[in-house]
């Protein structure tokens, strides 16, 4: 069929096409020849500039003793060293070599072939606040500002991808390589003593700090198919990097982790990247995580990530898996026109009992054992504009299939039910114990409490807490605006569930897993009926502290005001309710005379308000019993020689205040009454 074609084409045109073709053939190894001559001219002069670039742009002196050609495609460096201005030696390399892939170099992609390196040190110090690597963060204004103007991040990632993938040799040998940290306090030793690269299959020993531990890598590394496989594990115990434990806290470690990237794609402008990792046996522990060891026998990650012109994100076909439980995270950061977040978790339908076995141990120590039927399904998705802190969307729900809780485990959920014994924790350490319950003479039931306190407390801290189940959306969304406003976490969105939960189950430590334990606790409670809303109020009320060493209304009535719960005006229930978030500054309100001062004034017409609003308490222009609020005698301070106003703390709390306001009208929907309030 060619030769038919070929036979069609004027005598005339092919000639002329040969002839072409043969003069870029000809031109093409005459270019060779002129390079292959002046090749050692070229690399004199590639070294000259390599050497200019980082002193002018990194303060970095990069020495070289020698360089030359040691193939036709092969360059041979020897005693290469790397030092930035007045720093310690950051690189030292005795002999390096590398060969890279011919064709692709003459289409301008250098890609590397082969290398062989031994003896080879890098060197990352740090004293006080200077360190040998500090260039790396460093960056010009001029050069960000061209960069954020024309900057697009599909394009940004692909070639970032491009230029490391195109440094993977298909070949190499790599022999006494060692890497060490070092600062005031720690120093870390990370030896290669051999790794070697045979046609892409990787094979590694590593040393930590001398032989305290030995790893080993395997690897399938297939660069030119934009896919990598790696994994990691041990001699006879699992793998941990002791430098994050000593200097961040952190402890990390597993007994393998494989990792692999699948696919690296450019569609429509869009770069899709497919990979993931997986690990058997993984221990986390870190105070802010949580308080015990986590454990994760097996568990793995596959991620879909996609980036675009202005936004990165991670696709809902993405799933994290643990044990039975699958999960599907999803998000979005976008960062043209405008800065915006969006993230999600999707959890298909699953056995409530593999749901609970499939949780990484030491994580929520008081669900541990619990016996439980039926099926769950939980669905969220957040969207945060940072620009424009009042478009915060939110929806979550828990779905519930024939649940049925058939015993509990480590922590009985229904033990407020009935009296049991309270300990509250200061800074770790227990205080004291009391019982709740009618044996203890502060122990005051909810309907001898009286309407006025219950009133307040239930307008400033959980307006729905009687319609709610457990948590109240537009309170986590109005959180989250408040705090993007204050550019700092300011509010958070607990209802008195939560705080109740807090309080009677779990320890104060504030750790990511214990708020997590504290919702799945709240939620289990509020759906199934374990402890009706009254009771839940009443202990609530019951074991909150309002003072130092001041825990529950009975005790908290008699210690400011000399009276039973049931006597309490509405200026002094307002009063109690104000100092529910900060209890220990009780007292600081109250002037030698035993009035309080005028700075609070504003929060009993915000809170008096609302309540009359929902018709809890008639209009009251007197600042609804603000004047009426007297400490007892003998807990008033000292008469002062002159007036004196604490302006900062004023100036404080009618921030705070306003923060409050803008908080709880939000909640209120502009003046809507809850009529299922507690009466």
């Amino acid at each position: 069929m060619i030769k038919e074609y070929i036979k069609k084409i004027n005598p005339k045109y092919l000639k002329l096409a040969l002839l072409v073709l043969g003069g870029v053939f000809v031109m093409i190894f005459i270019a060779f020849i002129v390079i292959y001559n002046k090749r050692e001219e070229l690399l004199a002069k590639a070294i000259q500039s390599a050497k200019h670039k980082a002193l002018l742009e990194y303060d970095i002196n990069l020495a070289i003793k020698k360089a030359y050609f040691s193939g036709l495609n092969e360059v041979t460096l020897e005693e290469v060293r790397a030092q930035p201005k007045d720093r310690a030696e950051l690189l030292k390399i005795q002999y390096l070599e590398v060969a890279v892939k011919l064709w692709p170099l003459i289409g301008g992609d250098v890609k590397v072939a082969a290398i062989n390196l031994h003896d080879g040190k890098l060197s990352f110090v740090k004293k006080d606040t200077l360190s040998n690597y500090d260039f790396l963060f460093r960056r010009k204004e001029e050069d960000t500002t061209k960069t954020s103007a024309k900057m697009n991040l599909a394009e940004l990632a692909n070639k970032l991808i491009n230029s490391v993938l195109y440094k993977i040799p298909q070949n190499m040998r790599l022999k006494d390589f060692l890497t060490t940290y070092k600062d005031d306090s720690t120093s870390q030793q990370v030896n290669i003593p051999e790794a070697i690269i045979t046609n892409g299959d990787l094979s590694s020993t590593i040393e930590i700090n001398g032989k305290e531990a030995v790893w080993h890598a395997l690897g399938e590394l297939k660069p030119d198919k934009k896919q990598l496989y790696l994994k990691l594990f041990a001699d006879g115990k699992a793998v941990e990097l002791p430098i994050l434990r000593k200097k961040y806290g952190l402890t990390l470690r597993f007994d393998t982790l494989e990792t692999d990237l699948k696919k690296v794609t450019m569609n429509g402008g869009e770069l899709q990247m497919s990979g993931g990792w997986a690990a058997k046996n993984l221990i986390i522990h870190h105070w802010r995580i949580a308080e015990n060891n986590i454990v994760i026998p097996e568990g793995s990650i596959a991620a879909d990530v996609l980036i675009g012109e202005n936004y990165i994100g991670l696709d809902k076909s993405s799933e994290v898996s643990i044990k039975k439980l699958k999960a599907h995270p999803y998000g979005k950061i976008t960062f043209k026109p405008y800065k915006t977040i969006s993230l999600g978790v999707h959890m298909p339908e699953i056995a409530a009992q593999d749901l609970f076995d499939s949780f990484p141990q030491g994580m929520f120590d008081n669900l541990e054992g619990i016996r439980v039927s039926g099926k769950l399904k939980y669905n969220l998705d957040l969207y945060v504009d940072i620009d424009h802190p009042d478009s915060v969307r939110l929806s979550a729900a828990m779905q519930k299939d024939g649940l049925r809780i058939n015993s509990w485990g480590k922590t009985n959920l229904a033990k407020i039910s009935t009296p049991f014994t309270y300990t509250p924790y200061e800074d770790g350490k227990a205080m004291r114990s009391f019982i709740v319950g009618p044996s203890n003479p502060n122990f005051t039931p909810i309907n001898e409490i009286s309407q006025n306190l219950k009133n307040a407390i239930l307008t400033a801290e959980d307006p729905s807490f009687f319609s709610h189940k457990g948590f109240v959306e537009e309170a986590f969304r109005a959180s989250i605006t408040a705090n993007l406003k204050a550019k700092a976490f300011k509010r958070g969105g607990s209802t008195i569930s939560m705080q109740l939960v807090k309080n009677a189950y779990l320890g104060r430590e504030k750790t990511l897993a214990r708020k997590i334990e504290e919702i799945l606790m709240v939620w289990l409670i509020e759906n199934n009926n374990v402890v009706n809303k009254s009771r839940m109020f009443e202990v609530y009320l019951n074991i909150i502290e309002w003072g130092r060493n001041v825990y529950g209304i009975g005790e908290a009535s008699r210690f400011y005001f000399g009276k039973h719960p049931s006597q309490l005006n509405l200026g002094e229930s307002i009063y109690l309710a104000s100092i529910v978030p900060k209890p220990k500054s009780g007292l600081y309100p109250f002037q030698y005379d035993g009035h309080l001062k005028s700075y609070l004034s504003g929060y009993f017409r915000l809170i008096g308000g609302l309540m009359a609003r929902r018709g809890m308490v008639a209009d009251d222009s007197s600042n609804y019993g603000f004047y009426n609020v007297t400490l007892r005698e003998d807990l008033r301070p000292a008469r002062p020689d002159t007036a004196q106003v604490d302006t900062v703390k004023v100036y404080d709390f009618e921030k705070e205040m306003e923060e409050t306001k803008g908080f709880l009208e939000r909640l209120f929907g502009g003046g809507k009454k809850d009529k299922e309030q507690e009466n």
